[in-house]
């Protein structure tokens, strides 16, 4: 674990890739970041490949546009029935999605989708840890978008959602075996009001 300023993190995204989203994005007037696993692998000096992008606005739009800069060396899927896409180039994969809110009925798992903003999909995240997010925009390229504290959680090597746990839990209950495989992988501890739900959902839905 590694404490990185804004600056820091611009530097570890200076990368080719980081840098033809960005334009790619700028030349649409699209704000974008890169958000998840990615970025909370940076803190944690775990090395990965997959990058996920949330864009405030059409993430297939500026997918496309990437492609269109990357030409032939790049592959681009998409799946318009999730507005996603993605862009393969080189050994990196690179997902796509607007910014999104969710929400589930009782009786479906399939959610409710509109589009939203950053806050919106970072409140739908799992884990606060997962909800860091950073600007890819020239103007504030590197910019961390922390607002649940996701930095400080992992210093404390805590799992816990973003919101409260019976809302996440109940949206996707998987969250529920994704918590315990993250907590497992990384070997970080479950917050208490998460691990106290954790083992209460399965009861009540018997």
């Amino acid at each position: 674990m590694r404490e990185l300023s804004d600056a820091e993190l611009a530097k570890l995204l200076d990368k080719d890739i980081f840098h033809r989203i960005s334009d790619a994005a700028d030349s649409l007037g699209l704000e974008c970041y890169v958000v998840g696993g990615y970025v909370r692998d940076l803190f944690l000096e775990r090395p990965s490949d997959d990058i996920d992008v949330v864009v405030v606005g059409n993430g297939i739009s500026l997918a496309t546009e990437l492609k269109k800069q990357l030409g032939r060396k790049a592959n681009l899927s998409v799946f318009r029935n999730f507005g996603t896409a993605q862009v393969k180039s080189k050994d990196m994969e690179i997902e796509f999605v607007g910014a999104r809110k969710e929400s589930y009925t009782h009786d479906s798992r399939k959610p409710i989708v509109e589009n939203g903003t950053l806050e919106d999909d970072q409140n739908r995240r799992d884990f606060t840890i997962n909800a860091l997010a950073v600007c890819l925009n020239k103007k504030r390229f590197g910019k961390l978008v922390d607002p649940f504290d996701g930095v400080a959680d992992l210093w404390d090597r805590t799992i816990r959602t973003p919101l409260d746990p019976d809302i996440t839990f109940s949206d996707d209950p998987l969250r529920m075996i994704r918590c315990i495989r993250f907590a497992a992988q990384l070997n970080f501890y479950i917050a208490d009001e998460t691990f106290e739900l954790l083992s209460e959902m399965p009861k009540e839905s018997k």
